[in-house]
């Protein structure tokens, strides 16, 4: 789902919709306040299938499925380096991108960072530090319809090597002007490229949005 321009409203009220009855749902006693926040919920799954033409079920599962104070969701990418070039994997979709995905709620970001690396690689990495946090609708397309943090890490490999799995189907390594076609709605050139000034940074200030 995106936003078709920034000036276009009705993605933000469909989000505040659903963020506002989730936290109903979450605090709310009243059983006749728990069934309103529900069909605020409702309308808000309504509006987003109706205007990007996708089933409702599908809407509901991808946007009506948590509970509690909605939050950011978070993502990791994972920067590792060799000679001077940057490791990224094919994609099931034939683009390529920095290892990474959503984090695991039983895990930490540094954890998740090295776990993504290890199943999408096969490389053990050692994660060093923080390149950036940014929120992703600022920096990728297409805008979801739920908001992301994006956590770059610089990651220092150990050892491993690529094995076939489910998600990817080569790595590489690549110098800053032989990027192949990119999965930006995961990494961008210029994400990419903030990777690459961190990695050869003496100091590095994390950048954040």
């Amino acid at each position: 789902m995106r936003k078709e321009d920034r000036t276009s409203p009705w993605l933000d009220w469909a989000v505040e919709l659903q963020a506002l009855s989730q936290a109903g749902l979450h605090y709310g006693k009243d059983p006749f306040d728990i069934e309103r926040y529900q069909r605020i919920r409702d309308i808000s799954a309504e509006m987003l299938a109706w205007k990007a033409a996708l089933p409702l079920e599908t809407v509901k599962g991808l946007f009506c499925c948590e509970t509690g104070y909605q939050t950011p969701k978070l993502d990791t990418r994972a920067a590792v380096f060799r000679e001077g070039k940057i490791l990224l994997v094919r994609e099931n979709s034939g683009k390529w991108s920095l290892p990474g995905g959503w984090v695991d709620v039983n895990v930490s970001v540094l954890e998740n960072a090295a776990k993504e690396v290890r199943e999408e690689a096969g490389l053990e990495v050692i994660p060093q530090r923080v390149i950036a946090v940014q929120d992703r609708e600022k920096h990728n397309r297409p805008v979801y319809a739920w908001k992301v943090c994006k956590i770059f890490v610089l990651c220092a490999a150990v050892g491993g090597e690529f094995r076939p799995n489910t998600e990817t189907t080569a790595s590489g390594y690549f110098s800053p002007e032989d990027l192949p076609p990119l999965a930006e709605e995961k990494n961008t050139e210029e994400q990419v490229r903030m990777c690459f000034d961190a990695h050869r940074a003496e100091t590095w200030e994390t950048l954040f949005d």
